[in-house]
């Protein structure tokens, strides 16, 4: 699991790849924890196009990102979900919390 982050005008882009499970998660949530809080940034896009599994820990993982960017009153969207992930989200329904935009292409430098 690796989780790679760019920044942009305080717009932070972290892109999850590899298995979220319960072995992975609290090293996901503290690298993210760890770029939010370096960063500050007013919107977080959580990118999963490179996950290739997820259980309920990564409920727990985009649940607490989105909490902790609403502490600093900034926004967040989850984009790219497998089908696999999307199924899980919405089980338990986080996608009626979280935002989840239609698959994006990565484009970078603008």
């Amino acid at each position: 699991m690796s989780v790679t982050c760019m920044e942009e005008n305080r717009c932070l882009t972290a892109s999850l790849s590899g298995e979220l499970d319960h072995h992975r998660a609290r090293e996901v949530m503290e690298e993210l924890d760890r770029q939010i809080d370096a960063a500050l940034p007013r919107k977080l896009t959580l990118d999963l196009a490179g996950l290739t599994f997820t259980d309920s820990s990564g409920i727990a993982v985009v649940l607490r990102t989105f909490r902790r960017m609403r502490q600093l009153q900034g926004s967040m969207a989850v984009v790219n979900a497998p089908e696999q992930a999307r199924r899980v989200f919405q089980a338990a329904g986080l996608d009626k919390l979280v935002p989840f935009e239609p698959d994006v292409k990565s484009n970078p430098g603008g």
